[in-house]
């Protein structure tokens, strides 16, 4: 996908670094706004499917910034363990395992909401990070 022309004039790979925007590479940019929550959480679990854990952040990052007192834990948690699939992305496996970990600890804290099963998001962002720590590739996530 295309990345439509920004003021910037730059636009982003699918792990969200910086390229031309004419580049092959570039995709598509995310909303800047947030999202109401069912949008935002169905954008990132497709961001997600399509490896681009950069934007599903984003996406993520901008509700938790907006939403109520009450829900900002699950937000911010789900958000954090997209930066950790980023760095892995990226190649940079002690930040994404540290970010995974994070993450999985804010989301436990939190008030599942919007049918996100924080047991499980919790338990897979485990895993992902212990599969990091040994060498590997983690599975895909599901929010």
């Amino acid at each position: 996908m295309s990345r439509p022309p920004s003021s910037a004039g730059r636009g982003r790979d699918a792990a969200g670094r910086p390229v031309p925007l004419d580049s092959p590479d570039a995709v598509a940019p995310v909303p800047e706004q947030a999202l109401p929550a069912p949008e935002a959480l169905a954008l990132a679990r497709d961001l997600l499917a399509e490896g681009r854990p950069f934007f599903a952040h984003d996406v993520l990052e901008a509700v938790w910034k907006a939403a109520p007192v009450g829900e900002r834990e699950l937000w911010q948690g789900l958000a954090q363990i997209c930066v950790g699939l980023t760095h892995q992305q990226r190649g940079n496996a002690a930040g994404a395992a540290r970010l995974l970990r994070r993450g999985a600890g804010t989301l436990g804290a939190s008030v599942g909401a919007y049918g996100v099963d924080v047991a499980s998001v919790v338990a897979q962002a485990l895993t992902a990070a212990e599969v990091v720590d040994a060498g590997g590739t983690p599975a895909r996530l599901w929010l």
